[in-house]
């Protein structure tokens, strides 16, 4: 994922309210959203080079999401892991989301630069492996995440927030118009860009909240609104490197009453 916008227990339908991006080199095989044979619980897109993900929900209530953060002088060619087995790794175990984060392994090239939100039905927390800070419960409120730290106030992450606080003036959020917030493919003024060390052209051309590049850009944009009770909707939408929509599916995950996993 390369843009997260979310907001967290201050909606009265919702619990939380989550809209992602998930940006990918376009030849990168993946599966589409589903739920996995291997692992029948755990709702998720699948990247098949090496079978993590990058966001998921399972039946019993959890939720996990993992974006890059961009730094390729520190980043290195063969990392020991693959980042899309952090959300994997919390979606397949039974582990409060705190003790997950503790439990991650911290060496130098165990991972490439990452940020990673896990949840169950009651805490949301977040953790980089960039930066000095551990593990964090994220507060109340409306939070984006890019390729940088939580709520760094990177263009494409203050708008989207700005937007997305819009759209809960509303009793209900309508999926298509939190659909349409992630689909803005306009790039911001170079004087307003970070400096990752990419470049200024790449800079330009990763600043919009949709990126459009024939190799590389937003594969899939997904929706997930979840209810006090515990239910959960999940919506995703795949594009073609030329934006066309190949397909959105949606489901619906009912409220079970199994309690705080872990406890």
């Amino acid at each position: 994922m390369c843009l997260i916008v979310f907001a967290l227990d201050i909606h009265p339908r919702y619990r939380l309210i989550m809209a992602a991006n998930r940006d990918e080199f376009h030849v990168r095989p993946t599966l589409a959203a589903a739920y996995w044979s291997d692992f029948p619980h755990v709702l998720a897109g699948r990247d098949l080079l090496c079978g993590g993900t990058w966001l998921g929900v399972t039946t019993n209530g959890r939720l996990a999401a993992v974006t890059n953060f961009r730094d390729p002088a520190r980043d290195i060619d063969t990392p020991r892991f693959s980042r899309g087995d952090l959300p994997s790794g919390y979606l397949t175990k039974m582990v409060p989301p705190q003790a997950y984060l503790e439990t991650l392994p911290t060496k130098p090239g165990d991972y490439n630069g990452f940020n990673l939100i896990v949840s169950d039905r009651e805490e949301l927390w977040y953790y980089s492996n960039r930066g000095n800070a551990g593990p964090m419960r994220v507060a109340p409120g409306i939070h984006g995440l890019s390729n940088h730290l939580l709520d760094t106030p990177w263009p494409k992450v203050t708008t989207s927030k700005d937007s997305l606080e819009h759209l809960l003036r509303e009793d209900r959020v309508s999926p298509e118009e939190v659909l349409e917030l992630l689909s803005d493919t306009t790039p911001f003024p170079e004087h307003l860009l970070p400096d990752t060390g990419v470049g200024r052209e790449r800079e330009r051309m990763l600043s919009p909240r949709f990126i459009s590049g024939d190799t590389y850009g937003t594969r899939s944009s997904t929706v997930i609104l979840v209810e006090p009770e515990g239910g959960i909707y999940f919506m995703e939408r795949s594009y073609a490197a030329d934006r066309r929509v190949i397909q959105t599916i949606e489901f619906n995950l009912p409220a079970r009453d199994t309690g705080r996993i872990g406890a």
